[in-house]
Protein backbone atom coordinates (compact mmCIF):
# COMPACT_ATOMS: atom_id res chain seq x y z
CA UNK A 1 0.00 0.00 0.00
CA UNK A 2 1.26 3.55 -1.12
CA UNK A 3 2.07 5.42 2.89
CA UNK A 4 -0.30 8.42 3.49
CA UNK A 5 2.98 9.90 4.67
CA UNK A 6 4.24 10.65 0.74
CA UNK A 7 1.43 12.47 -0.67
CA UNK A 8 1.80 16.25 -0.20
CA UNK A 9 0.31 18.75 2.31
CA UNK A 10 -0.56 21.95 1.67
CA UNK A 11 -1.43 24.61 3.88
CA UNK A 12 -5.12 25.94 3.67
CA UNK A 13 -3.36 29.39 1.77
CA UNK A 14 -2.96 27.11 -1.10
CA UNK A 15 -7.05 27.01 -1.26
CA UNK A 16 -7.94 30.92 -2.51
CA UNK A 17 -11.56 28.93 -3.15
CA UNK A 18 -11.99 28.20 0.01
CA UNK A 19 -13.00 32.62 0.21
CA UNK A 20 -15.70 31.67 -2.42
CA UNK A 21 -18.22 29.16 -1.08
CA UNK A 22 -21.37 30.79 -3.43
CA UNK A 23 -19.86 29.16 -6.68
CA UNK A 24 -22.92 27.02 -6.11
CA UNK A 25 -25.80 27.61 -8.68
CA UNK A 26 -27.72 28.16 -5.74
CA UNK A 27 -26.50 31.48 -5.22
CA UNK A 28 -26.42 32.75 -9.10
CA UNK A 29 -28.43 35.37 -10.10
CA UNK A 30 -31.83 35.07 -11.55
CA UNK A 31 -35.59 36.53 -12.09
CA UNK A 32 -36.20 40.16 -13.12
CA UNK A 33 -35.56 42.24 -10.03
CA UNK A 34 -36.28 46.14 -11.10
CA UNK A 35 -39.06 44.83 -13.55
CA UNK A 36 -40.82 42.65 -11.51
CA UNK A 37 -44.27 44.03 -12.78
CA UNK A 38 -43.52 43.49 -16.44
CA UNK A 39 -45.06 40.35 -17.96
CA UNK A 40 -42.50 37.07 -18.23
CA UNK A 41 -43.05 37.02 -21.98
CA UNK A 42 -41.93 40.58 -22.46
CA UNK A 43 -39.18 40.15 -20.59
CA UNK A 44 -37.73 37.19 -22.35
CA UNK A 45 -38.29 39.23 -25.76
CA UNK A 46 -34.46 40.60 -26.36
CA UNK A 47 -36.45 43.50 -28.98
CA UNK A 48 -38.54 44.19 -25.33
CA UNK A 49 -34.80 44.36 -23.48
CA UNK A 50 -33.06 46.47 -26.29
CA UNK A 51 -35.86 48.57 -26.36
CA UNK A 52 -35.81 48.93 -22.92
CA UNK A 53 -32.53 50.09 -22.32
CA UNK A 54 -31.44 52.75 -19.40
CA UNK A 55 -29.90 55.32 -22.03
CA UNK A 56 -30.30 58.58 -19.94
CA UNK A 57 -29.26 60.01 -16.78
CA UNK A 58 -32.99 60.35 -15.62
CA UNK A 59 -33.62 56.60 -15.97
CA UNK A 60 -30.10 55.70 -14.56
CA UNK A 61 -31.22 58.40 -11.42
CA UNK A 62 -34.33 56.16 -10.86
CA UNK A 63 -32.45 53.06 -9.74
CA UNK A 64 -29.18 54.54 -8.62
CA UNK A 65 -27.88 56.98 -6.24
CA UNK A 66 -25.12 58.17 -8.61
CA UNK A 67 -21.94 59.55 -6.91
CA UNK A 68 -20.58 63.32 -8.59
CA UNK A 69 -18.06 61.43 -11.17
CA UNK A 70 -20.76 59.15 -12.34
CA UNK A 71 -23.33 61.96 -13.45
CA UNK A 72 -20.26 64.06 -14.90
CA UNK A 73 -19.99 60.39 -17.09
CA UNK A 74 -23.18 60.37 -17.94
CA UNK A 75 -23.25 63.89 -19.43
CA UNK A 76 -20.02 63.22 -21.19
CA UNK A 77 -21.48 59.75 -22.34
CA UNK A 78 -22.96 61.71 -25.67
CA UNK A 79 -19.78 62.84 -26.88
CA UNK A 80 -17.30 59.81 -25.64
CA UNK A 81 -19.34 56.52 -25.53
CA UNK A 82 -23.30 56.50 -25.32
CA UNK A 83 -24.66 55.16 -22.01
CA UNK A 84 -26.86 52.00 -22.74
CA UNK A 85 -27.38 49.25 -19.99
CA UNK A 86 -30.17 46.09 -20.57
CA UNK A 87 -32.77 45.72 -17.78
CA UNK A 88 -31.43 42.53 -17.77
CA UNK A 89 -28.14 43.35 -17.02
CA UNK A 90 -28.67 46.27 -14.84
CA UNK A 91 -30.25 43.84 -12.49
CA UNK A 92 -26.73 42.26 -11.72
CA UNK A 93 -25.71 45.84 -10.00
CA UNK A 94 -25.72 45.97 -6.03
CA UNK A 95 -27.43 49.31 -5.87
CA UNK A 96 -25.93 49.53 -2.37
CA UNK A 97 -22.87 49.55 -3.19
CA UNK A 98 -21.20 52.34 -5.57
CA UNK A 99 -18.27 50.17 -5.95
CA UNK A 100 -20.07 47.28 -7.25
CA UNK A 101 -18.00 45.61 -9.73
CA UNK A 102 -20.76 45.55 -12.76
CA UNK A 103 -21.81 49.25 -11.86
CA UNK A 104 -17.66 50.17 -12.78
CA UNK A 105 -18.01 48.33 -15.88
CA UNK A 106 -21.46 49.89 -17.64
CA UNK A 107 -21.89 53.29 -15.82
CA UNK A 108 -19.91 55.96 -17.21
CA UNK A 109 -16.99 57.60 -14.90
CA UNK A 110 -15.45 60.86 -15.01
CA UNK A 111 -12.19 59.13 -15.51
CA UNK A 112 -13.59 58.96 -18.98
CA UNK A 113 -12.61 62.49 -19.80
CA UNK A 114 -9.36 63.04 -18.86
CA UNK A 115 -6.69 60.88 -21.50
CA UNK A 116 -3.45 60.01 -19.96
CA UNK A 117 -0.19 60.93 -22.57
CA UNK A 118 -0.10 56.63 -23.08
CA UNK A 119 -3.46 56.58 -24.24
CA UNK A 120 -4.50 56.70 -27.45
CA UNK A 121 -7.70 56.48 -29.58
CA UNK A 122 -7.06 53.73 -31.61
CA UNK A 123 -4.78 51.78 -28.79
CA UNK A 124 -4.33 48.54 -31.00
CA UNK A 125 -3.74 49.81 -34.39
CA UNK A 126 -6.32 48.86 -36.52
CA UNK A 127 -6.88 51.98 -38.89
CA UNK A 128 -3.66 51.26 -40.37
CA UNK A 129 -4.21 47.46 -40.93
CA UNK A 130 -7.80 48.59 -43.08
CA UNK A 131 -7.50 47.63 -46.33
CA UNK A 132 -11.23 48.36 -47.10
CA UNK A 133 -14.01 49.69 -44.87
CA UNK A 134 -14.95 47.41 -41.97
CA UNK A 135 -11.70 44.69 -42.42
CA UNK A 136 -9.19 44.74 -40.36
CA UNK A 137 -5.73 42.64 -41.88
CA UNK A 138 -3.25 42.46 -39.07
CA UNK A 139 -1.87 38.80 -39.38
CA UNK A 140 -0.99 36.63 -42.73
CA UNK A 141 -4.24 33.83 -42.51
CA UNK A 142 -6.98 35.88 -40.76
CA UNK A 143 -8.89 39.17 -40.58
CA UNK A 144 -11.43 41.08 -38.48
CA UNK A 145 -14.47 41.54 -40.21
CA UNK A 146 -16.44 44.83 -38.29
CA UNK A 147 -20.13 44.53 -39.52
CA UNK A 148 -21.79 46.88 -36.96
CA UNK A 149 -21.20 49.88 -34.52
CA UNK A 150 -23.93 48.95 -32.26
CA UNK A 151 -24.33 47.05 -28.81
CA UNK A 152 -26.72 45.81 -26.52
CA UNK A 153 -24.83 47.81 -23.66
CA UNK A 154 -21.39 49.77 -23.50
CA UNK A 155 -18.09 48.52 -22.23
CA UNK A 156 -16.66 51.52 -20.37
CA UNK A 157 -13.34 50.93 -21.32
CA UNK A 158 -14.37 49.62 -24.61
CA UNK A 159 -11.12 49.36 -27.11
CA UNK A 160 -12.99 50.66 -30.55
CA UNK A 161 -14.97 53.25 -28.75
CA UNK A 162 -14.32 56.03 -31.86
CA UNK A 163 -16.32 54.24 -33.26
CA UNK A 164 -19.03 52.24 -31.25
CA UNK A 165 -22.54 53.96 -30.80
CA UNK A 166 -21.12 57.25 -33.36
CA UNK A 167 -20.75 59.14 -30.09
CA UNK A 168 -17.63 60.55 -31.96
CA UNK A 169 -19.26 61.12 -34.97
CA UNK A 170 -17.03 57.87 -36.62
CA UNK A 171 -19.93 57.03 -39.27
CA UNK A 172 -19.38 53.91 -39.58
CA UNK A 173 -20.88 52.26 -41.72
CA UNK A 174 -20.50 48.37 -42.82
CA UNK A 175 -20.07 47.30 -46.24
CA UNK A 176 -21.10 43.87 -46.23
CA UNK A 177 -20.22 43.10 -50.15
CA UNK A 178 -16.28 44.87 -49.94
CA UNK A 179 -15.62 43.14 -46.97
CA UNK A 180 -16.68 39.83 -48.42
CA UNK A 181 -15.57 40.34 -51.75
CA UNK A 182 -11.94 40.90 -50.06
CA UNK A 183 -12.14 37.89 -48.20
CA UNK A 184 -13.24 35.74 -51.78
CA UNK A 185 -10.20 37.29 -53.22
CA UNK A 186 -7.75 36.63 -50.63
CA UNK A 187 -7.05 32.72 -50.70
CA UNK A 188 -4.92 33.50 -47.34
CA UNK A 189 -7.41 33.94 -45.53
CA UNK A 190 -8.47 31.19 -43.36
CA UNK A 191 -10.12 32.39 -40.49
CA UNK A 192 -12.77 34.89 -40.46
CA UNK A 193 -13.86 36.86 -36.90
CA UNK A 194 -16.76 38.76 -37.11
CA UNK A 195 -16.81 41.97 -34.65
CA UNK A 196 -18.06 45.36 -34.02
CA UNK A 197 -19.99 47.01 -32.19
CA UNK A 198 -21.78 43.77 -31.72
CA UNK A 199 -22.35 41.12 -34.40
CA UNK A 200 -25.50 39.09 -32.93
CA UNK A 201 -27.46 42.68 -32.73
CA UNK A 202 -27.76 41.66 -36.21
CA UNK A 203 -31.12 40.09 -37.59
CA UNK A 204 -31.48 36.83 -38.15
CA UNK A 205 -31.36 37.15 -41.52
CA UNK A 206 -28.60 39.20 -41.98
CA UNK A 207 -26.70 36.76 -39.72
CA UNK A 208 -27.59 33.74 -41.68
CA UNK A 209 -26.68 35.56 -44.95
CA UNK A 210 -23.60 36.77 -44.01
CA UNK A 211 -22.59 33.22 -42.62
CA UNK A 212 -23.75 31.58 -45.74
CA UNK A 213 -21.62 33.60 -47.49
CA UNK A 214 -18.61 33.18 -45.77
CA UNK A 215 -19.28 29.12 -45.49
CA UNK A 216 -19.43 29.62 -49.54
CA UNK A 217 -15.88 30.97 -50.11
CA UNK A 218 -13.39 27.24 -50.16
CA UNK A 219 -10.42 28.74 -48.24
CA UNK A 220 -12.73 29.81 -45.58
CA UNK A 221 -11.85 27.47 -42.90
CA UNK A 222 -12.61 28.72 -39.55
CA UNK A 223 -15.21 31.29 -38.38
CA UNK A 224 -15.56 33.04 -35.00
CA UNK A 225 -17.72 35.63 -33.42
CA UNK A 226 -16.87 38.14 -31.09
CA UNK A 227 -19.45 39.03 -28.86
CA UNK A 228 -20.91 40.46 -25.21
CA UNK A 229 -24.42 39.84 -26.36
CA UNK A 230 -25.40 36.32 -24.18
CA UNK A 231 -23.76 38.17 -21.03
CA UNK A 232 -26.08 41.65 -22.03
CA UNK A 233 -29.00 40.36 -23.70
CA UNK A 234 -29.07 36.52 -22.91
CA UNK A 235 -32.98 36.83 -24.59
CA UNK A 236 -31.20 36.95 -27.73
CA UNK A 237 -29.85 33.42 -27.86
CA UNK A 238 -33.24 32.10 -29.37
CA UNK A 239 -34.20 28.88 -31.06
CA UNK A 240 -34.07 30.18 -34.19
CA UNK A 241 -30.54 31.77 -33.80
CA UNK A 242 -29.37 28.83 -32.99
CA UNK A 243 -30.12 27.19 -35.95
CA UNK A 244 -28.54 29.76 -37.91
CA UNK A 245 -25.71 28.74 -35.83
CA UNK A 246 -26.35 24.70 -36.65
CA UNK A 247 -26.86 25.87 -40.00
CA UNK A 248 -23.61 27.17 -41.04
CA UNK A 249 -21.68 25.52 -38.60
CA UNK A 250 -19.26 24.95 -36.53
CA UNK A 251 -19.43 28.76 -35.50
CA UNK A 252 -17.32 29.26 -32.32
CA UNK A 253 -17.90 32.11 -30.34
CA UNK A 254 -15.96 34.25 -28.10
CA UNK A 255 -17.73 35.69 -25.09
CA UNK A 256 -16.98 38.50 -22.09
CA UNK A 257 -17.51 38.04 -18.86
CA UNK A 258 -15.33 39.76 -16.16
CA UNK A 259 -16.48 38.88 -12.58
CA UNK A 260 -18.20 35.86 -11.22
CA UNK A 261 -22.01 38.11 -10.51
CA UNK A 262 -22.05 38.18 -14.44
CA UNK A 263 -22.91 34.35 -14.47
CA UNK A 264 -26.68 34.09 -14.04
CA UNK A 265 -28.90 31.61 -14.62
CA UNK A 266 -29.86 33.13 -17.68
CA UNK A 267 -26.49 33.31 -19.26
CA UNK A 268 -26.17 29.79 -18.35
CA UNK A 269 -29.03 28.51 -19.85
CA UNK A 270 -27.91 30.64 -23.08
CA UNK A 271 -24.32 29.17 -22.98
CA UNK A 272 -26.29 26.10 -22.77
CA UNK A 273 -28.56 26.59 -25.72
CA UNK A 274 -25.04 27.36 -27.83
CA UNK A 275 -23.40 24.73 -27.09
CA UNK A 276 -26.09 22.16 -28.11
CA UNK A 277 -26.24 24.00 -31.13
CA UNK A 278 -22.50 22.78 -31.63
CA UNK A 279 -20.77 26.34 -30.46
CA UNK A 280 -17.87 26.27 -28.95
CA UNK A 281 -17.77 28.61 -26.50
CA UNK A 282 -14.95 30.68 -25.32
CA UNK A 283 -14.35 33.68 -23.09
CA UNK A 284 -12.05 36.90 -23.39
CA UNK A 285 -12.24 38.81 -19.86
CA UNK A 286 -10.36 42.31 -19.52
CA UNK A 287 -8.35 42.73 -16.55
CA UNK A 288 -10.12 45.67 -14.67
CA UNK A 289 -9.44 47.75 -11.12
CA UNK A 290 -11.75 46.81 -8.82
CA UNK A 291 -13.61 44.22 -10.64
CA UNK A 292 -11.59 41.55 -11.19
CA UNK A 293 -7.44 42.42 -10.08
CA UNK A 294 -7.40 39.60 -7.12
CA UNK A 295 -6.92 36.19 -7.40
CA UNK A 296 -10.06 34.86 -5.39
CA UNK A 297 -12.46 36.52 -7.97
CA UNK A 298 -11.11 35.54 -10.86
CA UNK A 299 -10.62 31.93 -9.60
CA UNK A 300 -14.29 32.16 -8.56
CA UNK A 301 -15.22 33.47 -12.41
CA UNK A 302 -13.26 30.86 -14.03
CA UNK A 303 -14.79 28.01 -12.06
CA UNK A 304 -18.30 29.72 -13.25
CA UNK A 305 -17.27 29.33 -16.83
CA UNK A 306 -16.53 26.17 -16.52
CA UNK A 307 -19.87 25.19 -15.31
CA UNK A 308 -21.68 27.10 -18.14
CA UNK A 309 -19.59 24.51 -20.90
CA UNK A 310 -17.22 28.12 -21.39
CA UNK A 311 -13.52 27.54 -21.64
CA UNK A 312 -11.57 30.62 -20.47
CA UNK A 313 -9.47 31.66 -23.04
CA UNK A 314 -7.75 35.05 -22.94
CA UNK A 315 -7.22 37.26 -19.94
CA UNK A 316 -6.65 40.70 -21.81
CA UNK A 317 -4.68 43.51 -20.23
CA UNK A 318 -7.09 46.34 -20.34
CA UNK A 319 -6.22 48.49 -23.64
CA UNK A 320 -4.94 52.45 -23.72
CA UNK A 321 -8.05 53.31 -24.96
CA UNK A 322 -8.56 57.55 -24.05
CA UNK A 323 -10.25 58.01 -20.91
CA UNK A 324 -9.45 54.33 -18.80
CA UNK A 325 -6.48 54.70 -16.87
CA UNK A 326 -9.31 54.46 -13.31
CA UNK A 327 -10.15 51.24 -14.66
CA UNK A 328 -7.24 49.79 -15.65
CA UNK A 329 -5.20 47.50 -13.33
CA UNK A 330 -1.35 47.36 -13.31
CA UNK A 331 -0.17 44.67 -16.00
CA UNK A 332 2.18 42.95 -12.95
CA UNK A 333 -0.90 41.63 -11.05
CA UNK A 334 -2.32 39.65 -14.44
CA UNK A 335 1.28 37.75 -14.12
CA UNK A 336 0.79 37.21 -10.58
CA UNK A 337 -2.71 36.00 -10.47
CA UNK A 338 -1.95 34.01 -13.29
CA UNK A 339 1.10 32.12 -11.58
CA UNK A 340 -1.75 31.86 -8.42
CA UNK A 341 -3.85 30.27 -10.33
CA UNK A 342 -1.44 27.47 -11.99
CA UNK A 343 -1.21 24.38 -9.97
CA UNK A 344 -4.47 25.57 -7.38
CA UNK A 345 -7.15 24.87 -10.08
CA UNK A 346 -7.81 22.74 -13.27
CA UNK A 347 -5.52 23.71 -16.21
CA UNK A 348 -8.49 23.84 -18.73
CA UNK A 349 -9.53 27.06 -16.64
CA UNK A 350 -6.24 29.28 -16.79
CA UNK A 351 -6.50 31.75 -18.90
CA UNK A 352 -4.08 32.63 -21.81
CA UNK A 353 -2.65 36.51 -20.07
CA UNK A 354 -1.94 39.08 -22.98
CA UNK A 355 -0.89 42.40 -23.91
CA UNK A 356 -2.60 43.97 -27.48
CA UNK A 357 0.85 45.94 -28.09
CA UNK A 358 -0.37 49.39 -28.56
CA UNK A 359 -0.05 51.06 -32.47
CA UNK A 360 -0.54 47.31 -33.56
CA UNK A 361 2.29 44.87 -32.59
CA UNK A 362 -0.45 42.02 -32.30
CA UNK A 363 -1.62 40.11 -29.00
CA UNK A 364 1.45 38.92 -27.20
CA UNK A 365 1.14 36.83 -24.26
CA UNK A 366 2.97 37.27 -21.23
CA UNK A 367 3.28 34.80 -18.85
CA UNK A 368 5.11 33.70 -15.25
CA UNK A 369 8.66 32.40 -15.36
CA UNK A 370 8.86 29.10 -15.17
CA UNK A 371 12.41 28.17 -16.79
CA UNK A 372 15.57 29.34 -14.51
CA UNK A 373 18.10 28.16 -17.53
CA UNK A 374 18.42 26.20 -20.28
CA UNK A 375 22.47 24.83 -20.44
CA UNK A 376 23.77 22.41 -23.08
CA UNK A 377 22.15 19.77 -21.00
CA UNK A 378 19.13 20.30 -19.28
CA UNK A 379 16.27 22.73 -18.64
CA UNK A 380 16.07 23.51 -14.89
CA UNK A 381 12.70 24.82 -13.95
CA UNK A 382 10.47 25.46 -11.30
CA UNK A 383 7.04 24.42 -10.17
CA UNK A 384 3.52 25.80 -9.03
CA UNK A 385 5.10 25.15 -5.56
CA UNK A 386 8.47 27.20 -6.43
CA UNK A 387 10.34 23.69 -6.35
CA UNK A 388 13.45 22.87 -8.80
CA UNK A 389 13.55 20.29 -11.54
CA UNK A 390 15.57 19.64 -13.90
CA UNK A 391 14.86 17.96 -17.75
CA UNK A 392 17.12 16.68 -20.02
CA UNK A 393 17.75 17.81 -23.27
CA UNK A 394 17.59 14.92 -25.85
CA UNK A 395 21.02 15.08 -26.57
CA UNK A 396 22.29 14.35 -24.08
CA UNK A 397 19.57 11.20 -22.87
CA UNK A 398 21.08 9.88 -26.30
CA UNK A 399 24.42 9.94 -25.48
CA UNK A 400 24.21 8.49 -22.24
CA UNK A 401 22.22 5.32 -23.52
CA UNK A 402 23.80 2.03 -22.97
CA UNK A 403 24.88 0.82 -26.53
CA UNK A 404 25.80 -2.36 -25.31
CA UNK A 405 21.83 -3.29 -24.63
CA UNK A 406 20.43 -5.34 -26.84
CA UNK A 407 18.13 -4.27 -29.83
CA UNK A 408 14.27 -4.46 -28.89
CA UNK A 409 11.62 -6.07 -31.44
CA UNK A 410 9.43 -4.03 -33.15
CA UNK A 411 6.23 -4.26 -32.13
CA UNK A 412 4.21 -3.69 -35.13
CA UNK A 413 5.73 -4.90 -38.48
Amino acid sequence: TFPLSHLPTFPLSHFPSLMYPNDSLTHWHSGQGHWSDIPAEQWHDWKWQLKNRITKLEQLETYLELTPDERAGCLFAKDKLALAITPYFFNLIDPKDPNDPVRRQVVPNAGEMKTAPEELLDPVGEENTKPVDGIVHRYPDRVLFLVTDRCAAYCRYCTRSRLVSNAQDYNFHPEFESGLEYIRTHPEIRDVLLSGGDPLLLSDKKLDYLLGELRKIPHVEFIRIGSRIPVFLPQRITPELCEIFKKHGPIWLSIHVNHPNECSHELRDACERLSFAGVPIGNQSVLLKAVNDDVATMKSLIHRLLMMRVRPYYLYQCDLITGSAHLRADARIGIEIIKSLRGHTTGYAIPQFVIDAPGGGGKIPINPEYVKEVTESEIIMHNFQGEEYRYPLIDTAAQTLDKSAPELEPILM
